[in-house]
């Protein structure tokens, strides 16, 4: 039993995170430089408790040495939401105090790479009709790096773009990462269906 509740309480931060989500874009949306600047912060501050739930969930979810459904769901929704409203926002803002955003090819690197591991996902559930999320320790290094990269955009650090370089590098790596990967589920699917 307290094996499944810490279960269902990793789920619950996970949920917490994506329900965090409106408050952080609502944060940027209605950001206004120098007037509103302490939206800023406090859209920092979200960011970095989902930050803080990530980790938290994660560690929980290891602790109690299981991992349900709906945590294979929630904590990867709940870390792709919080980025790409991060990365999409964060390039579209005018009026930062250091002018420090991101610039559309970074965004556009980002989205396009979940965007084919979703795709890919579904491909493979519709083949095999079953799926299994394990992250990788590419994938751990993007999302570490494409987070990073969001904090120091934030707080305007002079050196952000060391950050998202990074980050673009881990995502390009752990995108061709995750398509081979497809590629091989799908190919071992094929080669069992041919030997029966």
């Amino acid at each position: 039993m307290e094996r499944k509740g810490g279960v269902n309480f990793a789920n619950k931060i996970s949920t917490f995170r994506i329900l965090s989500v409106p408050f952080f874009v609502g944060c940027l949306i209605y950001y206004d430089y120098p007037q509103r600047d302490y939206l800023r912060f406090i859209a920092l501050g979200i960011f970095i408790l989902g930050v803080i739930s990530d980790a938290v969930d994660g560690y929980i979810a290891r602790k109690s040495k299981q991992v349900s459904k709906a945590g294979m769901v929630l904590d990867p929704l709940g870390d792709k939401l919080l980025l790409i409203s991060a990365f999409i926002f964060l390039a579209a803002i005018k009026d930062f105090p250091g002018h420090i955003k991101f610039p559309l090819w970074v965004t556009l690197v980002v989205i396009s790479r979940d965007v084919i591991i979703i795709i890919g996902t579904v491909v493979v559930y519709m083949l095999k009709q079953t799926i299994s999320i394990a992250p990788t320790k590419w994938g751990k290094l993007t999302t570490a790096f494409q987070m990073a990269s969001v904090i120091a955009i934030l707080i305007q650090f002079k050196y952000a773009y060391l950050f998202w370089s990074v980050a673009v590098f881990f995502t390009l790596v752990s995108g061709w990462d995750y398509v081979k990967r497809g590629f091989k589920s799908i190919y071992a699917l094929d080669n069992s269906r041919n030997n029966h």
